[in-house]
């Protein structure tokens, strides 16, 4: 039987074979195979642990070899691997009996061995799995914290154990029965109400007064998968309804689930679940909003095995960038191929590594340094116009050119803020979902149609140019208006098709099959603004 492990490797991950050869000599375990400090480690930690379970560790010469050996392997998931070798090795797990009976041919096992011969959970579960079942692997054993992610994948075929005594009693079963056993339950078992990170839906639209153009612009972002600059002085409500667009959002589908779900393992950011809490899937598009301070390898991805970063983790959700232009100019300047072309490229010297960004942007900002910009003539800004350039020149041309909606927004009046009603997230919402169904039903359609990058369209943001001009059909008056503006504007062609990509998704909010020139009309309102800190006039007007 050949035991399999995992090391994550980019998205995909690395499959492991640990072998596991004993002869006489002077007792000792070597393990090859470039191996980091936490797996040399696993040597002392698999020997307290087969003390402590019971077991009676060889008294010879071990060798231990992780293949592929060119590939450095790092972490304590690869503990249980090992120890399960070396017990095959030494004859300490018996052959099955029975006529029949046998072991897997091939058996991936993942897990963290304490002293005592308790397992921890371990990142990339659900990872590990996509990568077994494609390699034709299916028999898995996982730590019992980890049951939820396998449930995802693996239905009945592996075995949730809590030590390593329980590891070697399910493969035991499993050999004499062809299946694994059912999960005992752990001594201290998780709290039922651990379960996965999903989106936080942080309140509802109908607390914000007022800002009904931006509220519009959330609305048309996360119909079409738009991204989104919304810029104005503190107190205008920016980060309030920013945070609330969750609430407004559709739920993935099945197989955008997973896909989430496994960059979130990957990352080690699921929390751990039993089968009692059921499979853990992110079911809510991702909402991540990380710090200003956050580093180019914490924004981007990368490290030292190449983790997940905030893009990747935002994959089918929101990145959401609260004051933009504090983070550094680099980093944002770093965000415009992904943007363009939904995975990041990390180059290293052992090759490079692609990761998942389909993720759309949501930009943030005050008009300038002190935020005072466009308030009043008496409390006006005090920044030279020098520091105002400066500070928007973060964005830079490319990268706005990006942004398909631009909302500038000021704080609202006494005359908002005395309005009794405002519409609620649970109404934006439905007529986002009739949105979101009629393009799933399109792209469905077009799948059948040759058309280069068609695999990428999910929303009408990621509509391919070759496909504009079929997916997005004028009226005669549509296109006239939408030439003068061409023409008035001088339009970059990337602005040309981001102008038709957000009019396709006011026309589907309207439920209409053609674009009116209502629909470019209100595309081009929010396409004009945001390339100057000086638009804030424009809201005042």
């Amino acid at each position: 039987m050949d035991i399999m492990a995992y090391a994550p490797w980019g998205a995909e991950g690395i499959l492991i074979r640990v072998e596991a050869d004993i002869r006489r000599g002077i007792p000792g375990v070597d393990i090859t195979g470039l191996a980091e400090g936490a797996v040399r480690e696993a040597r002392e930690r698999v020997r307290a642990a087969f003390r402590n379970s019971g077991y009676v560790f060889p008294q010879d010469r071990i060798l231990i070899n992780l293949a592929p050996a060119g590939v450095r392997k790092d972490g304590a998931a690869l503990d249980l691997p090992i120890a399960l070798a070396v017990m095959m090795g030494a004859g300490l797990i018996p052959a099955p009996v029975g006529e029949g009976a046998s072991f897997p041919k091939s058996l991936m096992v993942l897990g963290e061995l304490e002293l005592s011969g308790r397992l921890r959970p371990v990142r990339g579960v659900l990872a590990a799995m996509a990568a077994g079942l494609r390699a034709g692997i299916q028999d898995f054993i996982v730590p019992g914290e980890n049951a939820g992610e396998a449930a995802i994948l693996a239905q009945d075929r592996y075995a949730a154990v809590h030590t390593l005594g329980e590891t070697v009693h399910a493969l035991i079963v499993r050999g004499d029965t062809g299946v694994f056993p059912p999960e005992i339950p752990p001594d201290n078992p998780p709290g039922a109400g651990d379960v996965a990170a999903s989106s936080p839906i942080t309140g509802d639209f109908a607390e914000v007064k007022g800002q009904r153009q931006y509220k519009r612009a959330l609305e048309i972002a996360a119909a079409g998968g738009h991204n989104l600059l919304v810029f104005g002085p503190p107190g205008a409500g920016k980060t309030m309804l920013a945070r609330r667009m969750p609430s407004i959002m559709p739920p993935l589908e099945a197989w955008e689930a997973v896909e989430v779900t496994r960059l979130h393992s990957l990352a080690g950011q699921l929390i751990a679940a039993g089968p009692e809490t059921g499979p853990v899937t992110i079911t809510r598009p991702p909402f991540r909003s990380p710090h200003h301070s956050a580093s180019a390898e914490g924004i981007l991805g990368g490290g030292k095995s190449i983790r997940p970063g905030e893009i990747s983790l935002a994959n089918f959700g929101v990145l959401f960038l609260d004051e933009a232009p504090e983070f550094r100019a680099h980093v944002l300047q770093a965000l415009r191929e992904p943007l363009e072309d939904a995975v990041i490229t990390i180059s290293r010297a052992d090759g490079p590594v692609r990761l998942p960004a389909d993720f759309q942007l949501l930009l943030a900002a005050n008009t300038c340094p002190c935020g005072r910009l466009g308030v009043n003539a008496d409390t006006g800004c005090f920044c030279s116009p020098q520091e105002i350039h400066r500070y928007w020149r973060k964005f830079g041309a490319a990268l706005l050119d990006r942004v398909e909606l631009r909302a500038a927004v000021m704080p609202p009046g006494s005359e908002e803020m005395g309005q009794e009603r405002e519409e609620s997230s649970a109404v934006i919402r439905e007529r986002v979902l009739r949105a979101v169904e009629i393009q799933r039903r399109r792209f469905r359609g077009l799948a059948r149609v040759p058309a280069d990058g068609l695999g990428s369209a999910r929303r009408n943001a990621r509509l391919p140019p070759g496909l504009i001009e079929t997916c997005c059909p004028l009226t005669d008056a549509g296109e006239r208006t939408l030439r003068e503006t061409a023409r008035e504007m001088g339009l970059s062609g990337r602005a040309y098709h981001g102008i038709l990509r957000v009019a396709r998704t006011i026309a589907d909010l309207s439920g209409m099959d053609s674009i009116t020139p209502e629909h470019l009309l209100e595309a081009i309102q929010f396409r004009r603004l945001g390339d100057d800190p000086y638009d804030i006039f424009s809201a005042m007007a």
